[in-house]
């Protein structure tokens, strides 16, 4: 491949991936949506746990959540089983991805998560899934084709996970109608910090 065929390719990724992302827009179901917010802002705590490029995801919701406020802990799957679903509590949110929604070392969690009373919200594409099955909310991904020759790679897939977490973070700023000095005071470092300090 020349360089003006190899950027094409590049491309085609992106454009795969905005078309995954305005399938999401389309099809996002707002009662799911509306009654994950409300297990969100309920939750004293939010326990996550995903693995692979679901898992990286995942990581930056629970950061993103810590980052307005709402107290959130990823687990990976491993240590999960191995005590660190001890961080959930009756009343908790407890949220797992799977694109599948087959992923074996989280099907685990949500007997914990039932046996401890606490709640579950699945992020997959499969509603079918024994993980989808397993769950109080589902947020579905969209049936998209990842951007790769192979159809293994998770790029639209990824994509649309970060677009539907963010569409939750937006939900918990507006809820609590959290104020800009709030952030400020636990986000004093970067160019953000400076500029809101």
């Amino acid at each position: 491949m020349n360089g003006e065929q190899l950027f094409e390719v590049m491309h085609r990724a992106v454009e795969n991936e905005a078309r995954a992302v305005e399938k999401l827009a389309a099809e996002m179901d707002s009662e799911a949506f509306l009654k994950g917010l409300e297990l969100l802002l309920a939750s004293k705590m939010t326990v996550l746990s995903a693995c692979g490029s679901s898992g990286f995801a995942t990581k930056k919701f629970a950061h993103s959540l810590c980052c307005v406020e709402c107290p959130a802990k990823f687990v990976p799957p491993s240590e999960a089983v191995h005590g660190g679903m001890g961080a959930l509590q009756p009343g908790n949110l407890l949220i797992l991805v799977s694109k599948g929604g087959k992923t074996e070392e989280l099907l685990p969690l949500c007997d914990i998560a039932r046996k401890k009373s606490a709640h579950v919200l699945a992020v997959t594409a499969n509603r079918e899934s024994p993980l989808a099955k397993a769950a109080d909310v589902v947020l579905c991904l969209p049936d998209s084709p990842e951007s790769d020759r192979y159809g293994v790679m998770s790029t639209a897939s990824f994509a649309a996970t970060i677009a539907i977490f963010d569409a939750l973070m937006m939900g918990i700023m507006e809820a609590r109608d959290y104020p800009l000095s709030d952030f400020a005071l636990i986000h004093p470092g970067g160019a953000v910090g400076k500029r809101i300090c």
